[in-house]
């Protein structure tokens, strides 16, 4: 109603003028003369056919507005105003009422490879899916960007909205075809309802699916999530969480352990590899496991990664020997990574030959244009770069030529199972076949028995590393295993089963 009062008004006003007028006509000395006129009989009708025609283009140009205000303006879906419209009005109902949200996975990614005009052209093919889905039972949307919604009401709301969802993940595990392309892409969908009755505000609904939808992006992707009270709670642990981490950076609470590596020849220790230790002011250790993902979440893996890159450069300058740095995919991501690389290298006078970065798969499938970009611009300062745990993952030929790795770090969990699977050490020998093809050098991590170090050193890797040689230790204790006599010392006795930190 308020729309329509910017036409209602300017006419209402107009109009009390208009009879002000014509009141003091009839009211004039003149009377006789103004009831005999015939213009203020034509003035009165021709000033009520102009309001009513006024009042019925104005009303209909102010429906056109509401309709564009309610509508997305490249999918024809309706936008998230429309979608708070008509939750809060179904809630009126009474009736079941459920809502998905859905995320694109990649999407990114194909505007990086395609252009944002093909990136555009699959936004339209997404809502047409998502149309041809819902039918006349449900009510699609798109939010911005790559995100879209889909709202239901009525009996079994849940139960059909699911289903719907479902289809269209069906739908996307085929590539889209755009003219000659076949674009893959992938979704998240998170779902919440409010039951019959219930009283949840359009605001929380879609809060409560959106959380859902981070919980089905952090599972693997390409499923649908319901909203559970747990979400919440573990929202606010890792919010918690996040605040311990800031103090901890603060307060210096993060300390860096090393393991080394040996040649698989020798023994000799060739190599460290850093580890983030963190122990809070109540004794209690949290693993790297635990609070590097939410890290990563907040953004503060930045500035954690930094400091360990700092911290590591420093302990380990007067060794003498290689030293290696875990990457994350966040700090690949971030374009600034490369500049503060050199920048550490330079204020602690590290050599660049001497430094690897360690990053998995994952930092280079989510983003690989980008990941690209930083790693070449890594390699132009002399820092060498390590695809860790390989073989846990589906990095391909291409995969690895493309980008040209100095050294392959073999799971620990490849080399244990090659031990009692022959397939298994086909696929590691194959492995370092191809290493050596690609002219890369080969680790293998998470050795704990002679056995398996026998095994790795006869497949051809170059060093080895794992509990039957070193554990992880204070930067203090790394000197005397880099004596001459530390190094003729045979393997350290470990607890059968430990695994590498």
């Amino acid at each position: 109603m308020a729309p329509r009062l910017l036409v209602v008004a300017p006419v209402a006003v107009l109009t009390a003028i208009f009879a002000a007028i014509c009141l003091a006509l009839l009211m004039s000395d003149d009377f006789a003369l103004a009831k005999a006129s015939p213009l203020i009989l034509v003035g009165i009708v021709a000033y009520a056919i102009a309001v009513l025609l006024l009042l019925r283009f104005g009303f209909a140009h102010v429906a056109r507005l509401e309709r564009l205000g309610m509508t997305d303006s490249l999918s024809q879906l309706p936008n998230r105003r429309a979608l708070h419209r008509n939750i809060t009005a179904a809630a009126m109902t009474g009736h079941e009422m459920a809502v998905a949200l859905i995320d694109l996975d990649g999407f990114k990614t194909v505007n990086d490879l395609y252009g944002h005009g093909v990136g555009d052209r699959l936004i339209k093919e997404v809502a047409l899916t998502l149309r041809r889905l819902c039918g006349n039972d449900a009510a699609a949307y798109r939010l911005g960007g790559d995100e879209f919604a889909v709202s239901m009401v009525g009996p079994l709301a849940g139960t059909l909205l699911e289903g719907i969802c479902r289809g269209l993940l069906e739908t996307l595990s085929q590539p889209v075809a755009l003219d000659d392309r076949r674009i893959p892409i992938g979704a998240s969908v998170g779902l919440a309802r409010c039951a019959a009755g219930g009283t949840l505000e359009s605001s929380e609904l879609l809060r409560r699916a959106d959380v859902a939808m981070y919980v089905s992006k952090r599972d693997g992707k390409m499923r649908c999530t319901w909203f559970k009270d747990e979400f919440d709670r573990s929202l606010e642990a890792m919010r918690d969480l996040d605040n311990e981490l800031r103090a901890a950076l603060l307060n210096e609470e993060f300390r860096v352990h090393y393991q080394p590596l040996v040649d698989a020849r020798t023994h000799r220790v060739v190599a460290v590899e850093s580890l983030l230790r963190w122990q809070r002011p109540d004794g209690r250790d949290v693993g790297p496991n635990v609070f590097i993902p939410v890290a990563e979440e907040s953004g503060l893996i930045n500035a954690i990664g930094l400091w360990v890159l700092r911290r590591a450069c420093t302990d380990a300058l007067p060794w003498g020997i290689q030293l290696s740095v875990n990457i994350s995919a966040a700090q690949l991501r971030n374009p600034e990574f490369p500049f503060q690389l050199g920048q550490v290298l330079e204020e602690t006078g590290f050599p660049p030959e001497r430094l690897e970065l360690e990053i998995t798969e994952t930092c280079l499938v989510l983003d690989p244009l980008v990941a690209e970009r930083s790693l070449d611009l890594v390699r132009g300062l002399g820092v060498d770069v390590v695809l860790d745990d390989f073989g846990t993952g589906y990095a391909s030929i291409g995969f690895l030529r493309q980008f040209r790795f100095e050294k392959l770090k073999l799971d620990r969990s490849l080399v244990v199972d090659s031990a009692i699977d022959e397939s298994l050490r086909a696929m590691m020998l194959s492995s370092i076949s191809m290493a050596r093809a690609l002219k890369m050098r080969v680790t293998a991590e998470g050795v704990e028995t002679e056995a398996q170090a026998a095994m790795v050193r006869s497949a051809g890797c170059d060093h080895i590393q794992g509990w039957l040689f070193f554990a992880p230790m204070p930067p203090d204790d790394i000197p005397q295993h880099l004596a001459p006599a530390a190094r003729k010392a045979g393997p350290a006795k470990v607890e059968p089963g430990r695994k590498v930190a």
